[in-house]
């Protein structure tokens, strides 16, 4: 591995976690000699990334500091163009595929000219899938989600008070993971089956990431390694 490639490597680490990581950690991850990771930490801080740490108390990198695209790997970039395609054929709302591939249209005008062409010639496809008809608008499900807004719905013949705080793709059906005021507990819901929606200008009481550590708690699920 070349140093800037290990520089990078170091960079795309201290990405992935929000807390402080010792530094014996990640120069064992890198596979490096202590001296030569303080070198690699202040070499990045020159350059602009805001690393903080010291020996003994560990390393994070706040938000903020970008890497540049043309360094994406080959297969970064095979993993960008099947999200975006799978988000085309997939997704909810025409819009969600259109700004997939806008996005992917921004990175590919920076690359250099070699990966462009990988990106244009990429061979991993996504083939159709009979999707559920959804019976309202779901943008009105991503919105509140943003805004953590409730929203009230008719599932099936019940009338609910619904926090949305997730959505769920699969092959076959979408589902909205939320707190039912109803039921006083986390609930799903299938997207086809909501038969009325209706926003709600009133913010539920707790914040969405609270919400979602907390239904993954329930639910056995890991926490959320990603950003």
């Amino acid at each position: 591995m070349s140093r800037t490639e290990r520089l990078l490597e170091l960079l795309q680490i201290l990405r992935r976690h929000r807390n402080p990581v010792p530094g014996h950690a990640l120069a064992q991850e890198l596979g490096i000699s202590m001296r030569t990771f303080y070198r690699d930490i202040a070499t990045l801080q020159a350059q602009g990334a805001d690393i903080e740490g010291e020996p003994g108390m560990g390393y994070v990198m706040r938000p903020g500091f970008t890497l540049p695209p043309l360094m994406f790997s080959v297969e970064e970039l095979e993993a960008l163009v099947l999200g975006s395609r799978w988000v085309a054929r997939r997704a909810d709302d025409p819009s969600l595929g259109s700004a997939a591939a806008n996005a992917l249209a921004k990175i590919a005008a920076v690359l250099p000219g070699e990966l462009r062409r990988e990106v244009e010639a990429a061979t991993l496809l996504v083939g159709p899938r009979t999707q559920p008809v959804d019976l309202v608008d779901a943008r009105l499900i991503r919105d509140a989600i943003r805004q953590e807004h409730k929203l009230a719905i008719t599932y099936g013949e019940t009338a609910r008070t619904i926090w949305p705080f997730a959505i769920g793709f699969f092959d076959h059906v979408r589902i909205v993971v939320a707190w039912c005021e109803l039921r006083n507990d986390f609930r799903h819901f299938r997207t086809d089956r909501i038969t009325a929606i209706k926003a709600v200008d009133e913010r539920y009481p707790r914040r969405r990431a609270a919400l979602l550590k907390e239904w993954r708690q329930t639910q056995g699920i890991p926490p959320d390694s990603g950003p």
